[in-house]
């Protein structure tokens, strides 16, 4: 089943900047073959649903390893299927209603 994920992680402990962190996240989510589009606060991820889930683990060990003590994660996701949809459909399905 394909998913498509809001995932914003927050490695705590280990200072104010997190972009390191938030970098190795992106190599791995790359790593797993899997579309993103990184934003302001998080990361859209598209892809099938076990790859998803496992990539978003991944992360989350990466990020230990990287020094983190804690991490704190924000993830919402849906699913459909009546018909495959992709995230830049869901945009264009919206910037076409304001046009």
């Amino acid at each position: 089943m394909k998913v498509i994920a809001d995932l914003c992680i927050v490695p705590l402990g280990i200072g104010v900047s997190v972009s390191k962190e938030v970098a190795a996240c992106e190599r791995v989510l790359a790593e797993a073959g899997l579309k993103t589009k990184l934003h302001a606060y998080g990361t859209n991820i598209e892809g099938e649903w076990d790859e998803v889930f496992a990539a978003i683990k991944r992360c989350h060990e990466v990020v230990h390893e990287m020094g983190a003590p804690r991490i704190t994660s924000s993830l919402r996701f849906g699913t459909r299927v009546d018909r495959e949809q992709s995230m830049e459909d869901k945009v264009r399905s919206v910037e076409t209603k304001l046009s």
